[in-house]
């Protein structure tokens, strides 16, 4: 056995993972032996517990996708620990089993992107039995693959004062498939909702400065090597000084004091400009409507590309309940988010119209980890965008 490891190279790819394709063609990401061990020893150095206990996880996360396959699947495998895989899903017709799997085994480690959470939720607040056995072991909960919105964050923890037998901090990161995927993290319990925390162990991050914005870079022993035949984008994907050009853009949760950590403040590649010249921060602007919407709204879209105004393409957490007085009551919701942004076509959603049509796994529009894939609901639904900026379409909701 220890010779086989010995005789390892560390460079040499052992999977192949694709990009999830959100903002771009999916490109193969040579995955090393390296990054996988290295991520895994970055992660054992700010959670040190795991040394001690080794993990338990339910997880439902593919194994196709780097946060399911690489971090959760290396885990249990670093740390000697249990991976019971759940075959239920964050979707309506496959969460209850996730809730089935959830009475029968108790976690040390709840991994999951904001749809599970928003889908667990509401049935942790509505089965205190529930409850408690889901957090009777829990150390850390964690949020991956987008930001949880603030009430979520709030909620959970609650929930976690409320029945867990010890604290359980409710942490987040950052990280994408090229970078195995852990690149940063909040370990400390104190992290702020939002908050994507510092850089592990190694790695070392650049923010550089676009319209605006503050790019992040990477660079560590956690970091691939190129894509898979294709040599033009490795080398459009690395700067002078071999730091990952990711597209993410981020800023600082206190602008004086960096050991707070960074925030995610969403991907280059999803801003864009009104008519006017006027640039939208797509993920301010989602994060927001999500925040003013509530438990009405699965998801939006932000759009308005060359337009002269903000629109949404909203998707209703419960289609089945969108009526005239749902209506009435999104456009409040939506007025209201208007008001305290303080006005300005960059802060104010001027349209929303509401798809009857969840969006659908098999076409794309979500993705492995149960994101929406924006690019692929653009362009699948260039009708709905059209009714969107239709002025005389009496299904548009105008705040």
């Amino acid at each position: 056995m220890q010779a086989a490891i010995e005789a390892l190279d560390p460079a040499r790819p052992v999977r192949v993972l694709f990009t999830s394709g959100s903002t771009g063609l999916p490109k193969g990401v040579l995955t090393t032996h390296r990054m996988m061990a290295a991520n895994q020893q970055q992660l054992a150095q700010v959670w040190p517990f795991l040394e001690r206990e080794p993990p338990v996880l339910l997880d439902w996360l593919p194994w196709s996708h780097v946060f399911g396959g690489s971090q959760n699947l290396n885990l249990a495998l670093r740390f000697g620990g249990t991976l019971w895989i759940d075959a239920g899903r964050p979707v309506p017709d496959a969460f209850e089993r996730t809730l089935a799997n959830l009475r029968e085994v108790a976690p040390t480690l709840r991994f999951d992107v904001p749809r599970g959470w928003a889908l667990l939720l509401p049935a942790l607040e509505a089965d205190a039995a529930l409850a408690a056995h889901a957090f009777s072991r829990l150390r850390i909960a964690f949020n991956a693959g987008a930001a949880l919105p603030e009430a979520q964050f709030r909620r959970l923890r609650a929930l976690a004062a409320r029945h867990a037998p010890r604290p359980v901090p409710i942490l987040s990161g950052w990280g994408l498939t090229e970078t195995a995927p852990a690149a940063t993290n909040t370990h400390r319990e104190d992290a702020p909702p939002g908050s994507i925390g510092t850089p592990l162990p190694g790695v070392e991050l650049k923010l550089l400065p676009v319209d605006g914005k503050l790019e992040i870079r990477v660079r560590g022993p956690n970091l691939f090597p190129g894509y898979l035949d294709e040599p033009e984008q490795t080398s459009a994907a690395f700067d002078e000084q071999g730091f990952f050009r990711t597209g993410d853009a981020v800023a600082w949760v206190e602008e004086r004091d960096p050991n707070a950590g960074l925030r995610f403040d969403g991907r280059l590649a999803e801003d864009f400009k009104l008519s006017s010249g006027t640039k939208i921060h797509a993920q301010e602007v989602r994060l927001r409507a999500l925040a003013a919407l509530g438990p009405m709204a699965r998801d939006v879209v932000v759009v308005g590309s060359d337009r002269d105004d903000v629109g949404l393409l909203v998707f209703p957490a419960d289609p089945a309940a969108v009526d005239a007085a749902w209506r009435d009551r999104l456009a409040d919701a939506l007025r209201a988010m208007n008001a305290a942004g303080g006005g300005g076509s960059s802060r104010s959603v001027a349209r929303a119209l509401v798809l009857k049509e969840p969006p659908s796994l098999d076409a794309g529009e979500v993705t492995d980890k149960g994101s929406l894939n924006m690019r692929a609901i653009l362009a699948r639904r260039v009708a709905a965008l059209a009714r969107l900026y239709d002025d005389d379409d009496p299904e548009v909701i105008t705040p």
